[in-house]
């Protein structure tokens, strides 16, 4: 499970999400910090860089920039358009004038006249699913961008929108602890042809085991307004931590690396984009790809963390609202 294809190119199947070294888990990395990250990540032959537009307001793309755009040729890259930002106010908007607009501006701050990949990051319900690919078909015609994907897209919308023009890939939540996909997207992209790319696969930090309790998290961490994380259902999520963090020690792996075995092992058009702060982790995640873990002790895990098991819907209701995504 080293290496998998996506948008035709052949990449490490574990990449890097490039969102929390600028935005959403608490206080962000210094920059020297994040920058010292990307750089160790591409070193140690991390391919693959996910950001967005959203990640800290451009902050994400530009700290690649600074990092690691000279290497251009070395990586494939991503990001993201259609999530806008008000304030605390969230909408969304793939209008195609504003996908046009959207994808100069990321381009300015990472310093590159092109991107491999180009997701809109939230299915628009006021605009065509055919404009909306209209100008990610332009911007592929004028070299901006190499393909197109979508994220957190329903089946439904995601072949619509393949039969307007082929996408590379879906970008959805995916991990031991959130199974929407396995209601249609994941069986989608196999049959298609697409890419699976899974953020969040180790369950937005969860299932690594350090969190024992919320209050870690910090007063702005977004965590804390998913319920998982609150204290009606935090405990209970504990307590299957503790018992999964027992079974990876058992396979002699640690409970990241269990997670992520467990995402990339759902089918062979599965890639993972951890996101991580720390070079270590980051070190750990990558390392997965030289595991071989037992069949039997991945299943376990699925057996032990699933949708039955978990206590807690993976968003609040207001922002479950925006989601495509089939659902529970």
């Amino acid at each position: 499970m080293t290496n998998r294809i996506l948008a035709g190119r052949e990449v490490a199947a574990i990449g890097l999400g490039c969102m929390n070294v600028a935005w959403a888990y608490g206080m962000a990395p210094s920059r020297r910090e994040a920058v010292a990250l990307f750089r160790h990540a591409l070193d140690a032959g991390c391919d693959h860089f996910d950001t967005a537009n959203i990640y800290g307001m451009g902050v994400s793309e530009e700290i690649l920039r600074e990092a690691i755009i000279e290497r251009r040729g070395e990586f494939f890259l991503a990001t993201k358009t259609g999530i806008v930002l008000d304030g605390e106010r969230r909408g969304i908007d793939c209008h195609p004038d504003s996908i046009t607009a959207s994808l100069d501006a990321s381009l300015k701050r990472l310093g590159t006249d092109h991107v491999d990949l180009f997701y809109m990051h939230r299915f628009d319900p006021k605009v065509p699913i055919a404009d909306s690919v209209g100008a990610m078909v332009r911007a592929i015609e004028a070299g901006k961008i190499g393909s197109y994907g979508v994220s957190e897209w329903s089946s439904a919308h995601i072949r619509e929108a393949h039969a307007v023009h082929p996408m590379a890939a879906v970008q959805t939540e995916y991990s031991l602890w959130t199974r929407q996909v396995e209601l249609g997207v994941l069986e989608t992209t196999r049959e298609l042809g697409i890419a699976l790319v899974a953020f969040s696969p180790v369950g937005r930090g969860a299932l690594c085991g350090d969190i024992t309790a919320p209050e870690q998290l910090g007063g702005k961490d977004i965590r804390l307004s998913m319920p998982r994380f609150s204290a009606e259902h935090w405990p209970a999520n504990l307590a299957l931590i503790e018992r999964f963090k027992a079974l990876a020690a058992d396979a002699g792996v640690t409970p990241a690396q269990l997670s992520l075995a467990w995402v990339l092992a759902q089918g062979e058009h599965v890639h993972a984009i951890p996101g991580t702060r720390s070079i270590a982790h980051s070190d750990q995640n990558h390392a997965t790809m030289g595991l071989t873990i037992d069949a039997q002790v991945l299943a376990r895990a699925g057996d032990l963390i699933n949708q039955q098991t978990v206590s807690g819907h993976r968003y609040a209701a207001t922002m479950n609202a925006t989601i495509d995504t089939e659902d529970f």
